[in-house]
């Protein structure tokens, strides 16, 4: 018999290994094409949201870091009356179930009788709050809720009667998982309240002028 020639089986083992290396590249890009599918399809439904929801209030970074990922992500608003009856809806849903909302209104409240209502209805567990210029937040991560006070005389209330016993009232809740949780679940939900309560405050066309800072305080440790 014949011996190969020691050239053939060079050549025949260099065929071999690049055959080998060429098959486990493409193994390795159709694995990649598969996962950045999957990252695509059932991760990035937030990221398909505008830029900012909610009427144009709320950042969609901002949604990212309170809801977690999901395949696919809806949002909507709805402004219902005006004046002293006006009232803002925001929600976020997702396609894993978790969802985002809020809702503002316009009330005849003082923000003594605001505090109390809500120092009242807790259940013991810690209450993050904040304020400035007026402007109060509460925050309590184990209900995944916060909550933003603005003093506000609506435009449809007459002058003579007007007095900071109006205010926009603001409430978000987040249902379902979350991505960020504790102090970093209320600082986000508190953020969004902030938002929706400067777009209220403006569509309201309040009488008392207040400048929005552009953030409240932050939580200790928040």
């Amino acid at each position: 018999m014949d011996k190969a020639n020691p050239s053939q089986e060079k050549a025949a083992t260099w065929a071999s290994a690049k055959g080998f290396f060429v098959g486990l590249t493409v193994l390795c890009v159709a694995g990649a094409a598969v996962w950045f599918g999957y990252v695509q399809f059932f991760t990035k439904g937030l990221d398909h949201l505008p830029a900012k929801v909610c009427d144009g209030t709320v950042e969609r970074d901002t949604v990212k870091q309170v809801l977690p990922s999901a395949r696919s992500a809806e949002e909507g608003s709805k402004r219902q009356s005006s004046g002293e009856d006006l009232t803002f809806y925001c929600h976020v849903d997702t396609s894993g179930d978790a969802s985002l909302w809020g809702e503002a209104r316009i009330r005849p409240l003082s923000r003594a009788d605001w505090l109390e209502s809500y120092q009242e209805s807790g259940d013991g567990s810690r209450l993050s709050r904040a304020s400035v210029d007026g402007i109060e937040a509460l925050a309590r991560s184990d209900d995944k809720y916060a909550a933003v006070y603005v003093p506000c005389v609506p435009r449809s209330v007459d002058s003579a009667d007007a007095s900071e016993d109006y205010g926009v009232v603001t409430r978000v809740y987040a249902e379902g998982d979350t991505e960020a949780t504790g102090e970093a679940l209320e600082q986000r939900l508190t953020d969004i309240a902030y938002r929706l309560s400067e777009h209220t405050y403006e569509l309201a066309e309040c009488q008392n002028s207040l400048a929005f800072p552009e953030e409240l305080p932050r939580y200790e440790n928040g």
